[in-house]
């Protein structure tokens, strides 16, 4: 086999393994993508398979925070800036930061009723974050 011949095959197999190893990354990085479902993705495309843990976010809809009699559990609603809408339920303690009107990440999985119960919670906040200790309101001014 002449010198030619060999750096092609060569050429040709190095090519041929890079291509199948990017694949394999990109299949991976997809499967494990670490996004969430907002409320207009899930009217659009449906429900994620039941008992799969996903990640629900949006807005906590103003008016929407409720607690069950004993006042461990809360149910608020996501939305985001289409028509639909998210009831979520949680049973723990709610992060300083989560109130009615505040962004909010839910951790958790969709029932047969089409709720998300969720097992965490994480709230999002603007670059204007101050602690509570240093607000206007807290000093008194």
């Amino acid at each position: 086999m002449r010198a030619r011949t060999r750096r092609l095959y060569t050429f040709g197999i190095a090519a041929v393994l890079l291509l199948a190893a990017a694949g394999l990354a990109f299949m991976a990085l997809r499967q494990n993508a670490n996004l969430f479902y907002t409320p207009h993705t899930l009217a659009e495309k449906g429900l994620p398979k039941e008992g799969r843990e996903v990640k629900v976010g949006g807005w906590v809809e103003p008016g929407s925070l409720t607690y069950s009699a004993d006042g461990a559990t809360m149910m608020f609603t996501v939305i985001d800036s289409s028509d639909a809408d998210i009831k979520v339920s949680f049973t723990g303690i709610a992060p300083d930061l989560f109130r009615e009107g505040q962004g909010v990440v839910a951790i958790g999985q969709f029932n047969a009723d089409r709720t998300f119960t969720a097992r965490q919670i994480l709230a999002k906040h603007d670059e204007n974050y101050q602690p509570r200790e240093l607000r206007p309101e807290a000093i008194g001014g």
